[in-house]
């Protein structure tokens, strides 16, 4: 159907010759626009309904003095459906740590939130497919359990700051919801969440649109393709100091792969940009100690160059 509309629109009441840059631009713009709200709206939904099972007191009883390994498989599956952003990572934080989970369990769900979110998967599904998507979720947790189990292993426990493990917060007890509250809740959280991320829709795809239509076929592949060596890196780098979301970034680099960027490299970059924001770090300075955020950036830095060249070697 969204199909048939771009094409109603673009060549037949707008009268544009198929073929061009400006047809095969405005095309890819409308289709892609109203593809991925359609499907932002559904599965934000979706979604809002099982984290309304998964409020922040019901995730930090489950997580309690989980044991490792088991503890971070769980941790990094919680992130998926939990309520997280950089905002929050220090009232989480403390949380966590005062509930008693254990520092590698702690990360791995402080890296997995962010960056395995549904935003980002319902970006993914649309424009790369649902391979690509389950890829980049099964890869995205194994790096939050694999970088929480590193962090609890190295013992770093002395690198939190000391008032976080005297702070004693309040049990608070978990409410029972109604399917109508239920409803209600998802309701005003997929429109929270349009309303903060549609403008960026909308720009990341007219950039992408952009790029669809006038940049030269195959221009990534001298400098991002499967055969430079260093693109992975290179790409872990550039996406460390940004601060965006899947909603600015997806539909950009989704056009950037088809102009010949590996996907090994693509996956690599928005994990870097989702997980490792500047911004970010800046928060959790005031619960982390700068030896471990340095252990923090410089494991997820590795494990995500990894998962990179993993990709572009068998993909």
């Amino acid at each position: 159907m969204f199909e048939w509309i771009a094409d109603l629109v673009v060549y037949q009441w707008i009268g544009l010759t198929k073929g061009e840059h400006l047809t095969e631009a405005l095309h890819f713009f409308i289709y892609d626009v109203m593809k991925i709200l359609f499907l932002l709206t559904v599965i934000i939904y979706t979604v809002s309904i099982i984290r309304s099972f998964f409020p922040p007191e019901r995730t930090k009883k489950i997580l309690s003095h989980k044991r490792e390994f088991v503890g971070n498989i769980v941790a990094a599956l919680l992130g998926v459906v939990t309520p997280f952003c950089s905002c929050s990572a220090v009232p989480m934080f403390i949380g966590l740590v005062e509930s008693g989970v254990p520092l590698g369990v702690t990360f791995s769900f402080l890296i997995s939130s962010p960056m395995v979110n549904e935003v980002a998967l319902v970006m993914l599904f649309g424009l790369f497919g649902w391979k690509i998507a389950a890829i980049y979720m099964a890869t995205g947790l194994t790096v939050a359990v694999v970088g929480g189990m590193m962090i609890g292993r190295a013992k770093m426990e002395d690198q939190v700051a000391e008032y976080v493990y005297q702070i004693k917060l309040p049990d608070t007890e978990i409410e029972s919801l109604t399917w109508q509250q239920r409803h209600d809740y998802a309701l005003q959280y997929t429109k929270d969440i349009l309303k903060k991320v549609w403008i960026y829709v909308i720009v990341a795809i007219a950039i992408g649109g952009l790029i669809h239509g006038y940049a030269p076929e195959d221009f990534l592949v001298r400098y991002a393709g499967p055969d430079n060596l260093f693109a992975v890196p290179l790409a872990v780098l550039i996406g460390i100091p940004l601060y965006s979301n899947a909603a600015g970034t997806i539909p950009i680099v989704h056009v950037l792969m088809e102009k010949g960027m590996a996907m090994g490299t693509v996956l690599a970059f928005m994990m870097a940009v989702t997980a490792l924001s500047v911004p970010e770090m800046i928060i959790l300075k005031q619960v982390l100690k700068p030896k471990l955020i340095g252990v923090f950036v410089g494991i997820m830095a590795v494990t995500i160059t990894f998962v990179g060249y993993l990709f572009n070697a068998i993909l």
